[in-house]
């Protein structure tokens, strides 16, 4: 049966996915915990949002997992994407902009899944340094969280492409992966005939962190269609926030990735967003967790800002139309 969503463009679904059981290394588990104590929700009440907090999914921790050296940690992580699936449908009805903390990158799977039960089709627009690519048979690592982008379009571990019954979750056209920088071979090949867009962190440099966003949005179609957005903080040189699992020198800059992210979340169309790979465990004094949350607030502000309705013209006594004049003021 067909729903229809209406859109609430000052409302923001929060939910914690706190797990690490796809990453590089232990720790991202604690990231939505350590954002709401950093006041993340609060900044956003603040800033004009509607917070609905719909709590922490259940915890999966990074383990080596010999047992499934090709796709390490899947029985883990399958239950993490189930326990995240109905709160994501739930937060995609309801109409609000879903906001994802995680946690590791395979989250997103459960996003879309959410999504996807609502609309025939949904963008995405992969924010990462990594293309995350790679498959079983390439991974050097046997990670998921390098593998999850094969996986959304119908590749790679089984378990992960079965998590939405009709694969692909996402259409390759329909995907544009923005700062990418670190590239396997195998990737590479995977690159060189798809028909998925690719910005290179360099090109933005080049044309400018707002001009080559709006460039992504226009390829990508967003103004015709829904989509959603994959942060993954390792996109911001390891300079600027080094509290990441696999961070790297060079890539974009914080003013880089804020000015993109901006432009990002202030469409109309974005349904939602997950942020992966922010690691307390490497960000001792919480700087890193501030700088995250101003970085999030600011761009979110700005959609707020983008998305609010006109002024209502109003009729003065003599018949002309004019604008409601906030500091005008009568008296008898």
């Amino acid at each position: 049966m067909a729903v229809k969503i209406v859109r609430q463009p000052n409302n923001i679904a929060l939910i914690g996915a706190p797990s690490s059981a796809a990453a590089f290394s232990p720790g991202s588990e604690k990231a939505p915990a350590a954002l709401r104590a950093a006041g993340l929700a609060e900044k956003l009440q603040s800033s004009g949002y509607e917070v609905t907090d719909f709590g922490d999914c259940a915890q999966q921790l990074f383990a080596d997992d010999e047992e499934h050296k090709r796709a390490r940690n899947i029985p883990a992580i399958v239950a993490s994407l189930s326990d995240l699936k109905p709160h994501a449908e739930v937060a995609v009805k309801s109409g609000a902009l879903v906001l994802v903390l995680g946690g590791d990158c395979t989250q997103i799977v459960a996003l879309l899944t959410g999504a996807r039960r609502y609309y025939k089709q949904v963008g995405l627009l992969w924010f990462d340094r990594d293309a995350d690519l790679n498959t079983p048979a390439s991974t050097p690592s046997g990670r998921l969280d390098g593998m999850v982008l094969a996986g959304i379009h119908g590749r790679g571990s089984a378990e992960l492409v079965r998590f939405w019954s009709e694969p692909p979750l996402v259409r390759e056209p329909d995907t544009l992966i923005y700062g990418l920088e670190r590239v396997d071979p195998p990737e590479q090949e995977i690159l060189s005939r798809s028909p998925m867009r690719h910005v290179y962190a360099a090109d933005i440099q080049l044309k400018g962190a707002t001009t080559a966003a709006q460039d992504a949005l226009a390829k990508l179609h967003t103004d015709a269609r829904e989509f959603m957005l994959h942060l993954d903080l390792d996109v911001i040189a390891q300079e600027d926030f080094p509290a990441t699992n696999v961070p790297g020198a060079g890539g974009l800059s914080f003013a880089e990735v804020q000015a993109s992210l901006t432009e990002f979340v202030k469409q109309k169309n974005l349904l939602g967003l997950d942020v992966a790979q922010y690691n307390p465990d490497k960000d001792p004094d919480g700087s890193a967790a501030k700088k995250l949350i101003d970085l999030l607030t600011e761009a979110l502000s700005a959609r707020l800002t983008a998305l609010a309705p006109p002024a209502t013209p109003v009729t003065a006594p003599d018949g002309d139309p004019t604008l409601p004049d906030s500091s005008s003021s009568t008296s008898a």
